[in-house]
């Protein structure tokens, strides 16, 4: 029986406590670390592909200020990725994940397909973050649903269009996704919401998606943003993925400023300081009025 077709009869431990509540209740946004465990990711694949590796890199990440550790086993970048087999997936998983659980900050699993990601709320993970928003597998929302998990919704699409409104686009994907989750009894305290920055955009779509991210809080709901060491950023200056740190910090400030309440990244212990100097200078000018 594959671990799609078992489905727990209820939600497990770690995902009944919803690790995000706390979080999103703070006043500086959460930060979620990356944590790659593939070997074709844009940024830095095969740097953490040894278990060993992948638990340091985890246990670095939370000690540098990162909330929620990310870990996906399957490369989602939008150009040149190799599409694996959940067994391919689950097989990256299984010598890694109880151990970067048990470092203590909740983790997500990054996946699209509803096997991975049963078996990893069942395994230590308790948030799931599909990239392509309960639209791809017929039973991700179920399966979600029936872990009680929270859920990271990300708009994509199958191919770039750079004649749309694309946050009209964004717009319906959600509207669509949150109308799959009630179906499936997910609640909407469950659910938060991600614009996809580089996925199925062009660089300009990505920074307009930015730049309007607040006309997304009409759904009432978190907003996750990850632009870390996006390709839009070396359009503005041409850089390499490891040489994107400066881009990625302003394009995650301005999703702040703009109501992101998560922010996505490969540079914890940069982002969060620039988080928290942020949010001391914008608290000290209210506090001066």
């Amino acid at each position: 029986m594959s671990a799609a077709q078992h489905i727990p009869a209820t939600p497990t431990a770690a995902a009944r406590s919803h690790p995000l509540r706390a979080l999103l209740a703070r006043p500086v946004p959460a930060v979620m670390g990356v944590l790659n465990i593939t070997p074709d990711s844009f940024s830095d694949g095969g740097d953490f592909i040894s278990p060993e590796r992948a638990r340091e890199h985890a246990a670095r990440m939370i000690a540098e200020g990162a909330d929620i550790i990310d870990i996906g086993a399957e490369s989602t970048r939008p150009y040149g990725s190799q599409p694996v087999s959940a067994e391919q997936e689950l097989q990256r998983l299984r010598p890694v994940l109880a151990a970067v659980a048990a470092l203590g900050a909740p983790v997500s699993i990054d996946s699209m397909k509803a096997e991975v990601v049963d078996w990893a709320l069942a395994n230590g993970a308790s948030i799931a973050n599909d990239v392509w928003g309960l639209q791809r597998d017929p039973k991700m929302a179920a399966v979600v649903a029936a872990h009680g998990a929270p859920l990271v919704v990300m708009h994509n699409r199958e191919a770039v269009d750079e004649a749309i409104d694309i946050i009209a686009d964004i717009d319906a994907f959600f509207a669509r996704s949150l109308a799959l989750a009630a179906r499936a009894g997910i609640a909407d305290t469950h659910i938060v919401l991600d614009p996809g920055i580089g996925f199925g955009k062009t660089p300009r779509q990505s920074m307009m998606a930015l730049a309007r991210l607040a006309e997304f809080k009409h759904f009432g709901l978190p907003i996750l943003v990850g632009a870390s060491r996006k390709r839009f950023i070396s359009t503005v200056v041409p850089s390499e993925p490891k040489d994107r740190l400066g881009g990625s910090l302003a394009a995650h400030l301005i999703a702040v400023q703009n109501g992101a309440r998560i922010i996505r990244a490969h540079d914890v212990a940069a982002t969060a300081q620039a988080l928290k100097v942020a949010h001391a200078i914008t608290t000290s000018i209210e506090d001066s009025r």
